[in-house]
């Protein structure tokens, strides 16, 4: 499987934590750049073929991007970096979307979620865990959980996603971005009856994904992984500290 990391964006209070930092994916926990660090994990991982990072043309985030197949250019927005990393790649075959600031992202965890996305047979597979399994391993890193009906579950930094579902994924994005700061519309858009068994914990799995299958106009699966170092990642400038004690 081709795998896409997304490495663009601006630079935020993150990487302003390392002056030689392009964005946050540049910045080095353990000496080694966190994009650096999740492009090894990927090449180690079986089933996991070129690599495709989608960065600022910098020299000083090109000369941290060696191990990569491909480097292509970022763009103002995610969905317009997510853009060119899909771009030419075929319709109809499941691309690994990867995050780049994941610090302690396994071969291991890369092979279990693609095992998990082959099987799933949607067109966009998104990668979790459950808290209990995070907890064990991680308790010191933070999240933000989803109670649902069989357990409680944080986002992963991987995504499977078919090019053919792209044009309906920016679509429903830019409707949540417009929607962001009016609960109203966010409501209507998930749907009062979804929010509703999610607000007493009676939302099932099962229920999310037909939710979402129906908003994306595609099939749409959760991956609950077992290797919780996938939802490890580095979002505010605190995390940066923890993460230099887990690697």
């Amino acid at each position: 499987m081709t795998a896409v990391v997304l490495a663009g964006g601006a630079r935020d209070a993150v990487a302003r934590l390392d002056p030689a930092a392009a964005n946050k994916a540049f910045v080095r926990v353990g000496g080694t750049a966190l994009v650096a660090r999740t492009i090894a994990a990927l090449r180690r991982a079986r089933g996991v073929g070129r690599i495709v990072v989608v960065a600022p043309f910098e020299p000083r985030a090109l000369a941290m991007l060696s191990e990569a197949d491909e480097i292509r250019r970022d763009g103002p927005r995610i969905t317009d970096s997510l853009r060119e990393g899909l771009r030419g790649l075929p319709a109809d075959e499941l691309v690994l979307v990867c995050a780049s600031d994941l610090p302690i992202l396994s071969a291991p965890a890369v092979e279990e979620f693609l095992a998990l996305a082959e099987r799933a047979q949607a067109d966009a597979i998104y990668a979790c865990v459950e808290r209990a399994a995070h907890v064990a391993r991680f308790p010191r890193v933070p999240h933000t959980w989803a109670r649902l009906r069989e357990g409680t579950f944080c986002g992963g930094g991987c995504v499977a996603l078919r090019p053919r579902a792209f044009a309906a994924l920016e679509r429903f994005l830019e409707r949540l971005g417009a929607a962001r700061k009016n609960p109203l519309l966010l409501a209507r858009i998930f749907g009062y009856d979804v929010l509703a068994r999610y607000a007493l914990g009676l939302l099932s799995v099962a229920d999310a994904e037909r939710r979402g299958s129906r908003l994306l106009g595609a099939p749409v699966a959760a991956a609950i992984c077992s290797h919780a170092e996938i939802a490890v990642n580095v979002d505010r400038a605190s995390d940066v500290e923890l993460a230099k004690t887990l690697v």
